[in-house]
């Protein structure tokens, strides 16, 4: 990745041949709940309205490899967010795992292990769509329902990560720091969410 930023957003890296936008200036390309949850975290950290960038995108290429291929972005930045429900009882727990797309959510141990459950399983997408007020394929940590936690790979704290990701909508995705990303109020870095293929 070269020295350049993005233009109009001085602190964030460019990336790809996308043209980004501060995201708080166009929330027309943001599912409402991402919206409310972005204006929120700008009124608590002035880092959200210069450091959180939108772009547009055609949506039948919104899946992550399709993606990264037509646009020339490292695989390293896009932040694949999945959604898992573990049970003990009659008790259910939901989590958002926001993991790199160079690996994947360890969902059976390391996933079910944080719930405390004796079983997890990815959330049927009409719940996870319906209940987060978002697109499938366009789920985002940002702007979760209070009850959900979320769960991020601690290679996004890394320096210089930058996390790509849903924006609510298969029309858009959002782009920031990693470190702004496990700096959202609610968010919990985990060490090894994320395993290798």
């Amino acid at each position: 990745m070269s020295g350049a930023t993005t233009p109009g957003m001085p602190g964030l890296p460019a990336l790809g041949d996308l043209t980004w936008t501060p995201a708080l200036d166009r929330p027309d390309l943001l599912a409402p709940p991402v919206a409310d949850a972005l204006r929120a975290w700008a009124a608590l950290d002035d880092r959200v309205g210069g450091l959180v960038a939108v772009t547009e995108i055609d949506p039948d290429h919104a899946d992550t490899a399709t993606l990264n291929d037509l646009h020339a972005l490292p695989p390293e930045a896009s932040a694949n967010c999945v959604v898992v429900a573990g049970r003990r009882g009659d008790d259910e727990r939901v989590a958002a795992c926001v993991v790199t797309a160079t690996t994947f959510a360890d969902v059976n141990t390391r996933v079910r292990k944080l719930l405390d459950a004796r079983k997890a399983s990815f959330l049927p997408m009409e719940r996870a769509t319906s209940e987060s007020g978002m697109e499938y394929g366009g789920i985002t940590p940002v702007g979760l329902p209070a009850g959900w936690r979320v769960l991020v790979d601690s290679r996004f704290a890394a320096p210089g990560a930058l996390a790509l990701m849903g924006s609510g909508v298969r029309r858009s995705k959002l782009l920031m720091p990693g470190e702004l990303l496990c700096a959202m109020p609610g968010v919990e870095v985990v060490d090894g969410l994320g395993v290798t293929r």
